[in-house]
């Protein structure tokens, strides 16, 4: 139940701000909400909620915005499993495991024979006179000749 919940917990935030974002999020609403309307619309404002929160952070605070939010879609999965009966939480169990099994299949990448597939954030530095690039091709480091007179 806890590796289903943080998969969960992890879906959602990987989703916010996607392509497959509207999908998800009506999906999980859905979900949490247990055919209950108000319950759904309450669901539908956490998640643009969590949306908003994963937009709006700073370059540097991406990451802990992001655990943040993972952990708090993670206890609120726990929390709605653990309120169940246990045949209603194997049902309601299965139901998310579905949820995010379409997600999966919806959210994957591939690439061609020379390209670069990413299901993430990439994140490519270089300092101190180095070089950095997801692909580079032939690249030759170091000091260019100095200009000056030609030499016959």
């Amino acid at each position: 139940m806890t590796v289903l919940a943080a998969a969960g917990g992890t879906a959602v935030v990987q989703a916010a701000g996607t392509d497959t974002w509207i999908g998800i999020r009506q999906q999980v609403a859905r979900w949490f909400g247990r055919g209950n309307p108000q319950r759904e619309l309450a669901e539908l404002e956490r998640l643009d909620q969590t949306a908003g929160e994963l937009e709006a952070a700073r370059p540097a605070d991406v990451e802990r915005v992001r655990i943040r939010q993972e952990a708090a879609w993670q206890g609120r999965i726990e929390a709605l499993l653990e309120s169940l009966e246990d045949i209603e939480r194997a049902r309601v169990a299965d139901e998310l495991a579905n949820l995010l099994v379409q997600q999966t299949a919806h959210s994957s990448v591939s690439a061609d024979q020379s390209g670069l597939a990413v299901g993430g954030d990439v994140d490519v530095r270089a300092d101190h006179g180095s070089a950095a690039a997801v692909t580079m091709g032939n690249v030759t480091l170091g000091n260019p000749s100095q200009p000056g007179p030609h030499q016959d």
